[in-house]
């Protein structure tokens, strides 16, 4: 039973992610009743140290949704745009296409920029879109099936000059690379619970800013569950409208408060970018290459050489090695496989990893 669900396994996934032995022990202890002060006050607290480690525009709100983090994709689409938008969206992979899914499924004019699998999104791909009338633009921080971290700089510029409100998915690079709602100009963003900030899945959240809390009270979602400003108003008292993951939301004020405690966004995101280096120099000699253009801290997606067969190698670190990496899916399954960098993990832990890849690699060439 052990082996077959993973308490023996190493996770270098991008979530769920190996998690801290206190923040696990939390999860072992009796929910207590949420309809509360007590809880009105946790959750209270956890609005404002996610808008703080989103470095987010004095006026945000934070809303905490009980789904994985599409749950908040979908919350956002249909809560924020409307059919008299027209909205840009950049689909470099699963997830940019399940962004475009929903803008279609809702009724919502859009424009997909694709990209290739691997590529970045440049200056020279949004000159056609200057003055075309788009009011809004959604995208990936992380475009997590590829790896592919875009610049967020160029995105937020783009938005401002054309006052599009912008959209961000965070879910894979919060508190792996650096997310700066102010900064970029974000309306909102979109974090989930099981990546970077070490938590069991099951919690999804959005940061809106002042423009965003009114785009969201103004919106007819046409949605009970994922109606943003119901979100809201629910947490005028601290309170979600639904039964929420009540173990994951207290989980989750401990592990943020943790990570103020030791120094916030930018040591966080430090340490994982210290970990993906260290994982990147310490893979050389092996036959892969770096997929993307712009690679994130929290994964590094990897092209295999050599005739190797990607997913025969995430087959046996798992059967073998007891190592879970990520495999890949469509055209990139045998071609491409990940690496993740976030969660707890040591430098020995990763130095196992190293070795059980270079095993494996000799295993399959016999």
């Amino acid at each position: 039973m052990e082996d077959t669900l993973g308490s023996s396994y190493l996770n270098f996934t991008v979530g769920p992610v190996m998690m801290d032995p206190q923040i696990l022990s939390l999860g072992a202890e009796p929910l207590p009743y949420f309809r509360t002060p007590e809880f009105s006050d946790l959750m209270f607290r956890n609005e404002a140290m996610l808008l703080q480690l989103l470095n987010a525009d004095e006026g945000s709100r934070a809303v905490f949704i009980t789904g994985s983090g599409t749950a908040s994709m979908e919350a956002a689409v249909a809560s924020l745009y409307g059919k008299e938008d027209k909205v840009l969206v950049v689909n470099g992979g699963s997830f940019g296409a399940r962004f475009a899914q929903l803008l279609s499924l809702h009724g919502i004019p859009n424009t997909q920029i694709v990209l290739e699998p691997g590529k970045t999104l440049t200056r020279e791909m949004l000159d056609p879109y200057e003055g075309k009338g788009y009011t809004g633009f959604l995208l990936q921080h992380d475009e997590t099936s590829t790896g592919v971290l875009y610049d967020m700089n160029l995105v937020g510029d783009f938005c401002l000059r054309n006052k599009l409100f912008l959209t961000v998915d965070c879910i894979s690079s919060f508190l792996a690379d650096a997310a700066d709602m102010k900064q970029w100009g974000a309306g909102a963003v979109i974090v989930g619970s099981q990546k970077a900030i070490a938590l069991p899945p099951g919690i999804s959240a959005i940061a809106l800013n002042g423009e965003g809390v009114a785009r969201a009270e103004a919106h007819d979602a046409g949605s009970l569950y994922l109606d943003v400003k119901v979100y809201l108003k629910n947490m005028e008292r601290g309170q979600t409208p639904f039964t929420p993951a009540v173990g994951t939301l207290i989980q989750m004020n401990a592990r943020m408060t943790a990570l103020l405690k030791a120094g916030g966004a930018h040591a966080a995101v430090r340490e994982v970018r210290e970990r993906a280096l260290y994982f990147r120099k310490s893979i050389e000699q092996l036959p892969f290459d770096i997929f993307p253009e712009t690679p994130a801290n929290g994964v590094t997606a990897l092209a295999v050489r050599n005739g190797a067969d990607a997913k025969a190698i995430f087959m046996t670190m798992k059967d073998k090695h007891h190592i879970f990496v990520c495999p890949n899916g469509g055209d990139l399954e045998h071609k491409v496989f990940r690496v993740g960098h976030i969660g707890v993990i040591s430098t020995d832990q990763v130095d196992r990893l190293v070795a059980a890849l270079s095993l494996t690699l000799e295993e399959l060439a016999k």
